[in-house]
This record gives structure tokens, sequence and C-alpha cells, in this order.
């Protein structure tokens, strides 16, 4: 149960995070109406507002009586608000929630505007408060509501149906209906939006041949689209090695097209996802001769990785011939940016334990055939030569991705994946827990992030979700007897998904808060061991061995506090929940394995170090000093 509440909490904050939108208001449209009415100031009010000038000319002793005069004023008194209005016009008011007890005259002043505002929002154009009476402590407001405005008609000028309708206008919206200044100022504003994105920047929309009937107000939209601009080229500015032609591409920025402002709003957007770049002020644009240059500030960010991460881990069973400490190895080579071009290149060699090896293979070719697709490759080889559970996986995947400014990474992707038995016992009167087969998935897989920082963020959003499924096919070993197979379906349909979130939090002075939440889960008729999740060790679950677990179905959930020292330096403290779920032809069984240790990171002349010690609990393993895992490395970049 402590594991689920933990991982609930986890995602409720997550979900929930600090409140921190900014609401925008527009001005609303002045049609020759006459102003709002201000509330007249209260009769004490300019006298406390009047500077003193008397002081200077009365005696010393005059004015150091002053301030006891002053201390002695009594305490200011709650105002009381009555608001007077027509009888017909109190059905309306009920409407508004408007406080009637208030601390003292500002705030009257403050509600009664704040009110007069709401109701010209609403239609109410001519509401104001006419009148202001001030007695003792009770404040009587004459509050004028009026009629309510309303559209006759708003007719199409001389804009395209094709522009209205991709800004939001229908015309039965605007016939008999409520006049809302904001919801005109809007219809304007998603007008202009559209004329600057197809080439009209210095565009302006206004209403044209207004009529005012009563309350009803009838009038034509007209856009005056001014001179038609086209993209020139993109400058560079700064020390990079990045070529101009692949961010033509990758930006969508091509000369002589028309110009749309929401491409050079993407332009930043986009750019800021390049790890090996670094964009230092926003895109500047200049205009000249019905033409648009866009200037770029960027410079190159260290971005090549070459990590080396060595483990010591003890051995709790060690067999004969070996040690009762372990060691473990990560070694991973990035290679970013490629001769300016973009393109990616990356290997990854583990040594789990003694008995198992992985190698990860990938590249990455953006811009694809002058297209903003971007080609990714990748190879995974897995080999486990244990004696009991010897087998070999080979797992390569294409995946064609489209990166977006605002909806993130969409990719569709298609995955192969072979596994073999390396080791088989002729003699056996059951199937292995391991077992040869084949699977072919086609998927979809998404990311989206609003990381300040890709290496040490301190605020933002990450998350990524996939979906694959596809065909496994069972293949019978010529060592085993065939009769073992039977009744075991051999083709059957596989469905794999997976997220993960993370949220960065800034906490005090150099204080971040990660919360992070992923799992992963596998569905099939017919699981076998060589079929499952890995996870455990230092990139999962920290305390534990280098993928240690197996698991069909699991979740972890991180809350992990870092306190920075410097641009990248850092000590942190984390605990990590997971639940596992292990459900194979042979067994079945769950587990909650909780993480927790400490460790820290900076930069030395070699490379960023990292140290981590952490201690695991699950149903095996204790909390115990002598169980603690230890790792550390050097992640150089270049």
């Amino acid at each position: 149960m402590a594991a689920r509440l933990l991982l609930f909490l986890g995602w409720c904050w997550l979900l929930t995070g600090s409140p921190s939108a900014a609401w925008a208001q527009t001005t609303p449209l002045n049609l020759n109406l006459p102003p709002q009415a201000m509330p007249a100031m209260p009769p004490d009010t300019t006298r406390a507002l009047r500077p003193d000038t008397t002081q200077a000319s009365r005696p010393d002793s005059a004015r150091a009586a002053v301030p006891a005069r002053r201390a002695a004023l009594p305490v200011r008194k709650p105002r009381v608000l009555v608001l007077e209005t027509e009888a017909a016009d109190r059905a309306v008011l009920r409407r508004y929630r408007t406080k009637l007890v208030l601390p003292d005259s500002l705030a009257v002043l403050r509600e009664v505007r704040e009110l007069v505002l709401a109701l010209q929002g609403q239609s109410y154009l001519t509401a104001s408060a006419d009148a202001m009476r001030w007695r003792r402590d009770t404040v009587r407001v004459q509050l004028y509501i009026g009629e309510q405005f309303r559209w006759a008609r708003l007719r199409n000028g001389n804009l395209g149906d094709g522009l209205l309708t991709r800004a939001g206008y229908r015309e039965k919206l605007y016939r008999e209906q409520p006049f809302q200044p904001q919801e005109w100022s809007r219809l304007q504003q998603r007008i202009l939006t559209e004329a600057e994105n197809q080439g009209f920047p210095f565009a302006i929309v206004r209403l044209d041949s207004v009529q005012l009937r009563g309350a009803d107000i009838e009038g034509r939209v007209v856009l005056e689209r001014g001179p038609a601009i086209v993209f020139d080229s993109l400058q560079i500015v700064g020390n990079t090695k990045t070529k101009k032609r692949f961010l033509t591409k990758y930006l969508q920025i091509f000369p002589n097209q028309p110009y749309s402002q929401e491409r050079v709003q993407e332009a930043a957007r986009r750019l800021r996802q390049l790890p090996y770049l670094q964009l230092k002020a926003e895109p500047e644009v200049r205009f000249a001769q019905g033409r648009a240059r866009v200037y770029l500030l960027l410079e190159d960010r260290t971005a090549n990785q070459f990590d080396a991460i060595v483990g010591v881990l003890p051995n709790p069973t060690p067999t004969l011939g070996q040690k009762r400490v372990q060691l473990t190895g990560d070694v991973t080579i990035a290679l970013r940016n490629l001769k300016g071009g973009g393109k990616g290149l990356g290997l990854q060699w583990r040594k789990v334990d003694a008995n198992s090896q992985q190698l990860d293979a990938q590249y990455s070719h953006p811009t694809f055939f002058g297209t903003p697709l971007e080609l990714d490759g990748n190879f995974n080889l897995y080999r486990q030569t244990d004696p009991v559970n010897a087998f070999q996986t080979l797992r390569p995947r294409l995946q064609i991705t489209y990166p977006t400014a605002r909806a993130g990474r969409v990719g569709f992707f298609t995955e192969w994946r072979s596994s073999r038995l390396l080791l088989v016992d002729s003699l056996a009167t059951a199937l292995p827990q391991n077992i040869d087969s084949r699977f072919t998935a086609y998927g979809l897989d998404y990311v989206w992030t609003t990381l300040d920082d890709p290496f040490f963020p301190r605020t933002g959003v990450l998350a990524s979700g996939q979906a694959s499924v596809g065909s496994k096919l069972i293949s019978r070993n010529a060592e085993l007897k065939e009769e073992l197979y039977q009744g075991l379906p051999l083709r059957t349909t596989q469905v794999s998904v997976s997220t993960r979130l993370e949220r960065y939090n800034r906490i005090g002075r150099g204080g971040v808060l990660l919360a992070r939440v992923r799992g992963e889960a596998l569905f099939n008729r017919r699981l076998f061991l060589n079929d499952l999740f890995r996870l455990g060790g230092l990139s999962t679950l920290r305390g534990f061995n280098e993928l240690n677990f197996y698991a069909s179905q699991y979740a972890v959930g991180t809350l992990e506090y870092r306190q920075f020292t410097g641009p990248d330096a850092y000590v942190f403290a984390f605990v990590d929940q997971g639940y596992l779920r292990l459900d194979i032809l042979t067994a079945s069984n769950d587990d909650a394995p909780t993480g927790l240790g400490a460790g820290l990171s900076f930069r030395t002349g070699a490379g960023q170090f990292q140290f981590v010690y952490a201690l695991g609990r699950d149903r095996q393993q204790k909390l115990a000093l002598g169980a603690g895992k230890i790792h550390f490395g050097i992640t150089s970049r270049f």
C-alpha cells in the first residue's frame, strides 16, 4: 500500500503543480459611446493625501508632538458598500459577487471600478457609477446599468471566406448575439494572426460602416492588408559551426516564401530543443523592400558526450571462482551535430554483471530529403551467458519523427525483435523460462518538453509516451522435444505501452525538486523471461544491481531534491518507489522495491563527476549499509 500511495501522490503532484498562469485582458472597442463614469473620491481621501506644508513653520515643541498625535489616530474601520440601482436592473446585479464590506475607502473605489468594468465586458457598454455618497462608514453608489448591446449583424467586408473561417468567424455567432468587446477583440487578433502568417505582417483590422440602432450594432469587418512580404534569408550571428543550409530546412524558413510570423516564433522554440545550440536572444526580423531577413544569435554548446561509469556492487551469493565484490561498467559515446548538419551518432556498451552485456547504437538524420522529418535508426544487442538462462536478443528499430515547436515530437516506428537460446537442455521435460521467438511491431512515439536546459534543468516538464502492437511468433527449437510445444499458441498479438513524466520546480535559492513517474507494460497471452522488461540500477531503480528485476508491468515514482552550488554542480537526495509485476508461463508475483540515497555531481577538468550511494529494500533485500550500492563516473562533453 505504501508503494501505491507514493505513486498516487507523485501523479497528483505532477498533474497539479503550482498555479502560475497569467490572464491577459484586451481593451474594449470604443464605438463613440459615452466613456464610463469614474466614481467620485471620498471626502476625506484628498485631505489624507495632501502634503503637510505647515510643519516647517511650527515651533520645535509642536513638531515633536506631531508623531505622538499621529500614533494616537484610531484604527481604520471597515466601509459598508450599498449599491442603488433601478428595480429592473437588480436581477442583473445579483449575477455579480460584489463585496459589500471592505477594509477602507480605496478598496471601495476598486470594487466599484471592477464591477463597472465587468458589466461593460458583458455587453452593458453604458454602465457607470454616477454618484457616490459617503456618510460615516457607509458608501452609497448610484449605479447605472443600462441596456445590453448586441450584434444586429456583422458582415464580411473584403476578407476571403477561407481566412474568416480559419479565424473562427461564423455569421450566426454575430447575429442577434450580445456584443462583448473582448470577443470582438479576440476575433480581430485571430484575423491579424492569419494575415501575418500569410505574408501580411502590417495588416490592420477595423469595423466599417457602423450603424447603431438603439442597442443593436451593425457593421462590416474590413482588413487592410498592407504590403506583401516574403522571406529573404537566415543570417547567423555568433560562433557556431552549424550550417545555414541545415537551419533553413530545420526551421522551414525558405527564401521567397510568404512571410509567416508563426514560423519566426516557432524558430526560437525549435532551436531551444537542439542540445548542441544555445540561443542567446530571440530571433530578430528586419524588413526592407518587401523582404524579411531573420537574424539568429547562436552559440555552440558542448554537447558531444563521453561517459565512463564504474559500479561497485557486493555479491551476496558468490559461487566458486567469483569475488564478493563485482564491478559493472557503462561506456557511452554520443556525437551530435556532425559537420554542422545536425546529424547524430551514439554508441553505448554496458556490462551489467559477470554474465550479461548490452550494446546500443543509434544514428539520427534530421531534415531527411529536405523535409522537416527526422530519420532515426537504433540497434540493441543483449547477451546473457548465465549457465541456467543463456540467450541473446537482437532488436533493430527504424523511426521517422516529425518535430514541432508546440505539439512536441511525434514519431512512427517499426521494430523487429529476435531472441534465441544459447544453451538448451535437450532432456528437459518442460519448456524453459526463455524461448526462441520473433516479434515485429509498429507503433507511435511522442515527446513533449518545456525544460529550460537539456542537461541541468531547473524548471519545466518532460512528457513522453510510446505504444506499439505487433505479431509475436514462437520458433520451435530443434533441441527441445516437439511435444513440449503442444497446446502453446505459436502466433499471438503483443501490445506494449510506456510513459514517462518529469516535472522540475525551483525551491528557494538554488534548490530544485524533481518529481518523476515512469512505467511500462507488456500484454501477451504467453510471456517468457526473455520477453520481459529489465530494470534496476543507476538509470531506473537505484539501490539495486543493474537490471536486477524482470517485469511484465512496472511503475517507478521518484522524488529527488537537488541543491545547486554552481551552474553545473549540485548535491542531491532521492527516494525511488517501484511497483513490479511479473506474469509469465512458469511464475507470477509482484513486488514493491524502495531505493533511497544521496550523491553529488560537479565539474572537473576531465568532465562532470558524479557519485551516488544508494540503499535498496525489497522482499529479498533489507535496508543495510553493507548492501549499499556505489556508483561513480565521469561524463566528458566536448
